[in-house]
């Protein structure tokens, strides 16, 4: 039986860190890829948008599988720099699935929820149900989810609300960063907190674990042909960013008087969000992986500890 090996793009990002220790966990050769942050030889520096440094990569690991994690992701800074954000996240992701299609290489590609636009009463969104991003990072990941699916048969979408878990630093996670809210770092007398949209916080290590169990089963089929081309993957735990708030606080023991709840969705934001976004799990279900997620107060609960002492 050949070598397992993986290539995890984005390897230092939040995700593609915890991709790198579940495939190594369950031993893969595991080569993650990074530019700004990138750490040879642990996480090996490519440039995405440079189609002659992905082949390379390529033709030196071979690797069955692609995750493809890389993106520009905040949505606010989407807007700032959308020229880039196009190259990273529509032609950057292009270009991987044509050099994975020249080697016969699955590729999976990480999307979001924002590609539906979440009004209400549409919720949850099956993996075929009709796409209509609200915002220019949604429709930077659409464009993407399309360029691979057509660039290559073996590509495979899969998609992800907002995550939060172990980071490097508060702000690589919309969640995690809540917490220096909760704390009041900056020393502000007020804060006005999303009291309208609803998230599904997902825990990086349980997404990584089910992107391992995806691999597994695509490389293991006999007809991939007959697998699904897109899949969805979300926690059942419910909250505004304010709840979201709330549970950090009690969980610290610390006040958050200073946070005030906005339960309007205004017009006039700089990025509109979608009101719920809920991804349906029902396609991993009938491939029998299982997705179970570490509740969210139990996670926290966890990593808080220190608080309590």
């Amino acid at each position: 039986m050949s070598e397992k090996v993986v290539v995890v793009t984005g390897g230092t990002g939040q995700l593609g860190r915890q991709c790198v220790k579940a495939f190594e966990g369950a031993k893969w050769k595991t080569i993650g890829t990074g530019y700004s942050r990138a750490n040879p030889p642990a996480i090996l520096k490519v440039d995405l948008g440079n189609a002659g440094e992905v082949a390379g990569l390529l033709e030196e690991v071979k690797p069955k599988v692609v995750v493809h994690c890389a993106a520009e992701r905040f949505p606010d800074k989407c807007d700032a720099d959308p020229e880039g954000v196009k190259r990273l996240n529509v032609q950057a992701s292009n270009s991987l699935a044509q050099e994975c299609a020249n080697r016969d290489i699955i590729l999976i590609y990480i999307s979001t929820d924002y590609v539906f636009d979440g009004k209400p009463g549409a919720a949850p969104y099956e993996a075929d149900a009709a796409t209509n991003p609200a915002n220019f990072y949604g429709e930077t990941k659409l464009a993407g989810e399309q360029a691979v699916l057509s660039a290559w048969r073996k590509s495979v979408v899969f998609r992800i609300p907002v995550l939060y878990g172990e980071v490097e630093e508060s702000k690589e996670s919309a969640v995690n960063v809540l917490l220096d809210m909760v704390l009041n770092k900056a020393g502000k007398e007020r804060v006005e907190m999303d009291h309208w949209s609803i998230r599904y916080p997902t825990n990086t290590s349980d997404v990584a674990r089910v992107l391992k169990d995806v691999a597994e089963r695509y490389t293991s089929a006999d007809d991939i042909d007959s697998l699904p081309k897109v899949l969805q993957f979300s926690s059942e735990d419910r909250m505004t960013k304010y709840e979201i708030c709330q549970k950090l606080s009690e969980i610290a023991g610390l006040s958050i008087n200073h946070i005030v709840g906005n339960d309007k969705n205004h017009p006039s934001v700089a990025v509109m969000r979608p009101y719920d976004c809920h991804l349906s799990t029902k396609a991993l279900k009938e491939l029998n992986i299982s997705v179970d997620t570490i509740p969210f107060g139990v996670w926290w609960q966890r990593h808080l500890r220190a608080f309590k002492h």
